[in-house]
C-alpha cells in the first residue's frame, strides 16, 4: 500500500543497519526519501560491512520509492544546515517526516568490549554522543523550524532500551537516556504547532554489526565444541535466543506511525517497535512477529534461559513501565 506518496521524510544516517532498513520501509510505502551517510559508493566506504548511499537508494527505489542521497557528515553542523535548505528548496517547505537515526559510536563500543569507562579516554563519550545524542538534537532544530510553519510533522528520534537499563556502558546508556528525555521535551515545546515528538525502541536488530558479532560468536562456539571445550548437543541460534529483529520492521512500523491522522495522541511517549508491529499486524521480512522487550514472553526466558524452549507457553503480557524500571534497576545487565 503506498500509503505515503507525496510525503516528504528524512532518514539519517541510513547506509546502513537501522537506517537502511527504516528507509526500506518508507519506500515501500510509496515515501520520498531523503537519505544520508558518509560514504557515496563502495569506493570510499570504511570496510567490508559499510554500507553506501548509491546501495540504500537502489535497496528503497526497488521497494517502490523515491530516494534522494545526500553525503552529509553529521558533526559538522553546516553540512546538516545546508541539507534542510536543500529539502526546504526542492520540496517547496515541506518535510513530513525526521527520522534521527545516525548514529556513530558502534565501533566505539566494540572497541570498548564491556570494559568499564574509566579505562578509556573522555572521547569515548564523544564517539557514541555526538553523532547520536548531539546530532539529533541539531537536526531536529532545523525538522521543527519547517514543521512547525506548516503545523504538522513529526519527529522520530530511534532510542534503545539501554536508556534504561544497563547495555553496552555508561556513555551509551546516558546518550540513550537522553535521547528518550529530548524527545519528550520537544514534544512539550512542539505540540501547540501540532507536530509530534517520540522516541522509538526497536529490539534486538540483526544490523550487519550484529550479524557479524553473531557469526563469531558461533563459530567461536564450533570451534570450542571440536576442541571439546563445549557440549557438542545442538544449541538453539543467536538469532532465535534474543528475539531478533530485522532492520526493515522498524521501518515498516514507522511507516504505519507516519500514516495516523492523530499521531499527536503518541507524542512525548517512548514507543516499542515490536508493540506498534503487534498493533497493526505488521511482520519483519523474515514473515516473523517478535515479542515486546517488556513482554513477559521476552523477559522471563531471558533471565531464567531454562524457560526459552517452553517461550511459546508463557503469556504475551506487557509488564507496566513502573514495574519495568524497577526490574531494570534489580537486573542491571538484562
Amino acid at each position: 500500500m503506498k500509503n505515503l506518496q507525496g510525503k516528504v521524510i528524512l532518514v539519517t544516517g541510513a547506509t546502513r543497519g537501522l537506517g537502511k532498513g527504516i528507509a526500506v520501509g518508507l519506500g515501500e510505502a510509496g515515501a520520498t526519501v531523503y537519505i544520508t551517510g558518509r560514504s557515496w559508493d563502495k569506493s570510499n566506504a570504511g570496510d567490508q560491512i559499510s554500507g553506501c548511499l548509491r546501495d540504500t537508494q537502489a535497496a528503497v527505489e526497488s521497494a517502490g520509492g523515491v530516494c534522494i542521497p545526500v553525503q552529509v557528515d553529521h558533526s559538522d553542523d553546516e553540512q546538516v544546515r545546508s541539507l534542510f535548505e536543500r529539502i526546504q528548496d526542492e520540496q517547496d517547505g515541506k518535510l513530513d517526516l525526521l527520522v534521527n537515526n545516525v548514529y556513530g559510536g558502534v565501533q566505539a563500543l566494540k572497541n570498548a568490549n564491556g570494559k568499564p569507562f574509566w579505562e578509556f579516554e573522555p572521547s569515548l563519550w564523544d564517539a557514541c554522543n555526538n553523532v547520536g545524542l548531539r546530532s539529533h538534537y541539531v537536526a531536529s532544530i532545523f525538522a521543527a523550524r519547517m514543521m512547525t510553519k506548516r503545523r504538522q510533522g513529526l519527529i522520530c528520534t530511534i532510542s534503545s532500551w539501554g536508556g534504561l537499563s544497563y547495555i553496552f556502558g555508561a556513555a551509551y546508556g546516558a546518550g540513550k537516556a537522553a535521547c528518550d528525555r529530548l524527545a519528550a521535551d520537544m514534544a512539550v515545546e512542539l505540540k501547540p504547532y501540532n507536530v509530534t515528538s517520540i522516541s522509538l525502541w526497536p529490539g534486538i536488530v540483526g544490523t550487519e554489526h550484529i550479524s557479524q558479532m553473531v557469526s563469531e560468536m558461533e563459530d567461536k562456539n564450533d570451534t570450542d565444541k571440536k576442541a571439546g571445550f563445549m557440549s557438542d548437543a545442538p544449541q538453539e541460534p543467536l538469532r532465535d535466543r534474543y528475539n531478533w529483529e530485522t532492520p526493515l520492521l522498524t521501518g515498516r512500523v514507522i511507516a504505519k506511525l507516519a500514516e495516523e491522522t492523530n499521531i499527536i495522541q503518541r507524542t512525548g511517549k517512548v514507543q516499542i517497535v515490536a508493540e506498534i508491529a503487534q498493533q497493526y499486524g505488521l511482520v519483519d521480512q523474515d514473515g516473523n512477529l517478535p515479542v515486546s522487550l517488556r513482554s513477559l514472553r521476552f523477559l522471563l526466558p531471558f533471565g531464567l534461559p531454562a524457560l526459552r524452549k517452553y517461550s511459546w507457553l508463557i503469556p504475551n503480557i506487557k509488564m507496566p513501565w513502573s514495574l519495568l524500571q524497577l526490574v531494570a534497576l534489580s537486573s542491571p545487565k538484562i
